[in-house]
């Protein structure tokens, strides 16, 4: 029998000691191991099970701005931001112009004034331009980085759509002063929203008509002096129009051009749904309704204006004139363009309240702009861009 001496006890028992810790320790590096891949791998996991669906774009609601002006003017309508390259004059770039449908009697087709929300949040509210006699501005609002604001107006003397008249586009210069106006009955019938693709010295602009349910496209040469119209195409038509004593008119209203893909999307109201328009940018003829690419009688209550996010979503305002749910009054929907649905919020608990929309993107700070049309507020979120975000 070998004799054990208290050397190798204690030598036996370090060893029992380093095996014990050795395999603790490689326990705890396998877990860790585990988790680490875990971690990893999860987002992909996720981003499948979501069908690779981008991040949605819309936010909570923060800093409502009332947007009525010394002359009571309400129901705003259009929305626009006053791009970097602005020339300098009463307004600023960043500044958030708003176009007023309504006079103070509350009748449609009588607004006549746009108002100015300044950049962030200090700022009070200011008249931007007065127009005279009957005007009616509607959704139909952009701005030209050459110092030009173009409006649509859809004039009514009795506040119905019975009664409007063609209307124009109004072009008003950087100090607030009106210097043009295009007008052709044959081209433009109740410019109800509107979409520009601003080159600098050459512009398109798309309109959508109320009265008629078409959409034009105006070539426009921009020079100092002010706008030419070198070409005017009627690109689309067919879109169900019909005058509505709530909302004035159901007609195509919210337009949203892709200058990469060269479509027009297409919110119209009637339809409650949402068409592309290929082509749109070059098209010498009309083409139609174009195809749908979202139809839902679950999220669509009367689409109305329309923006592209910067994620390449779209989002949609409803009317609720169309499809009315009372659990989903004055929605926001955001969808993306093969037609999936991603997220929706409410303007305001009471019907009818969205209207007009717009977005900026400034470094990675993205502002976003909506009006309540119900309580005459703009609706003012800034907020960091959203991953998966689609830049120009």
């Amino acid at each position: 029998m070998i004799g054990i001496t208290n050397s190798s006890v204690r030598s036996l028992a370090f060893r029992n000691i380093r095996l014990a810790i050795f395999t603790l320790v490689s326990k705890r590096l396998i877990i860790v191991i585990v988790a680490a891949l875990f971690l990893i791998t999860a987002p992909l996991v996720t981003r499948a099970q979501d069908g690779d669906l981008p991040q949605p774009f819309l936010p909570a609601q923060v800093h409502p701005v009332s947007t009525v002006p010394s002359n009571g003017d309400v129901n705003p309508y259009g929305v626009a931001f006053v791009p970097r390259q602005f020339p300098t004059g009463t307004v600023n770039p960043g500044d958030i112009l708003v176009s007023n449908f309504n006079n103070n009697l509350n009748l449609q087709g009588t607004g006549t004034t746009i108002v100015d929300v300044p950049a962030g949040t200090g700022g009070s509210v200011r008249v931007f331009f007065q127009g005279s006699g009957l005007l009616g501005l509607t959704t139909a609002l952009n701005i030209l980085r050459r110092g030009f604001v173009l409006v649509g107006n859809f004039p009514s003397p009795d506040g119905t759509c019975g009664n409007a008249g063609n209307g124009s586009i109004l072009v008003i210069n950087s100090s607030g002063q009106q210097i043009q106006s295009i007008a052709d009955p044959s081209f433009i019938n109740g410019p109800w929203d509107s979409a520009l693709f601003d080159r600098g010295d050459k512009a398109k602009l798309f309109i959508a008509n109320g009265l008629t349910g078409t959409v034009v496209r105006l070539d426009l040469a921009v020079g100092a002096s002010g706008v030419t119209v070198e070409g005017k195409t009627q690109i689309a038509s067919g879109y169900l129009h019909q005058c509505d004593q709530v909302t004035f008119v159901d007609a195509p209203t919210g337009l949203v051009y892709d200058p990469q893909l060269d479509v027009l999307y297409v919110a119209s109201s009637a339809d409650n749904a949402i068409f592309a328009v290929n082509d749109a940018g070059g098209a010498t003829h009309d083409q139609g309704r174009g195809r749908v690419i979202f139809e839902s009688i679950k999220r669509l209550h009367g689409p109305l204006g329309m923006i592209m996010a910067p994620n390449g979503n779209l989002v949609v305002a409803n009317n609720d004139s169309i499809n009315p749910d009372p659990t989903q009054p004055s929605e926001l929907v955001e969808f993306t363009t093969t037609g999936n649905f991603v997220k929706e919020i409410s303007v305001d608990s009471n019907f009818g309240g969205s209207f007009g929309l717009a977005v900026e993107t400034s470094g990675n700070t993205v502002h976003f702009a909506a009006v309540d049309d119900n309580v005459s507020t703009l609706l003012d979120w800034q907020f960091p861009l959203p991953e998966n975000t689609r830049l120009p």
